[in-house]
């Protein structure tokens, strides 16, 4: 006769205030692993006519031993070749169309980052982090017009200057992978 409902509530949960933090970390970090590279060239520039190039001088400038060698400068000198001869130019000494010209160097630097604190990520909490930034410059000028033809500048991001070393044939292949330029 008389029938009884009941109503059975929906629980919503918040998502906890730590759940907000790891999230907020993990983009963080995942940002500031990310390789940057930033190409710019001479749009006038043809470089359909490039096919030999020489590597003229490396200068390395970093106060981390790991990164300031000559096996580093080697290494360099090593990946540059590599990464060139696969995109079709030819390695000489003597009268080329390119000169490569590379500058490496690293520094100690300090970023804060902010992430939800407090009751229910109410309020916010400020963090100094230290990290180490590694820049590679490679340009590519032209010795007939002794101008610059093409640069490409590569940082890289890490906690630990010392990881920076594991990422240097990286820098240079994400460079070269933007070479020749594509003029849109």
């Amino acid at each position: 006769m008389f029938e009884v409902r009941r109503q059975v509530k929906k629980h919503s949960h918040l998502p906890s205030p730590m759940l907000g933090i790891i999230i907020l970390i993990s983009f963080t970090t995942l940002s500031a692993a990310a390789q940057k590279v930033i190409v710019q060239f001479d749009r006038t520039a043809d470089f359909s006519k490039y096919k030999t190039f020489a590597i003229r001088n490396g200068q390395l400038s970093s106060k981390n031993p790991a990164l300031n060698s000559d096996l580093v400068k080697k290494r360099f000198d090593s990946d540059i070749e590599r990464y060139l001869t696969a995109r079709g130019l030819t390695a000489v000494a003597d009268h080329p169309d390119l000169n490569v010209v590379y500058r490496f160097g690293s520094a100690r630097k300090m970023k804060v980052e902010t992430y939800p604190a407090g009751w229910y990520g109410w309020g916010t909490r400020a963090v100094r982090v230290p990290f180490a930034e590694g820049t590679l410059v490679i340009d590519l000028r032209d010795p007939s017009t002794h101008s610059l033809v093409w640069r490409a500048i590569s940082s890289e991001e890490k906690e630990d200057p010392n990881k920076i070393e594991g990422k240097l044939d990286d820098m240079v292949k994400k460079s070269f992978d933007k070479y020749p330029p594509k003029i849109k």
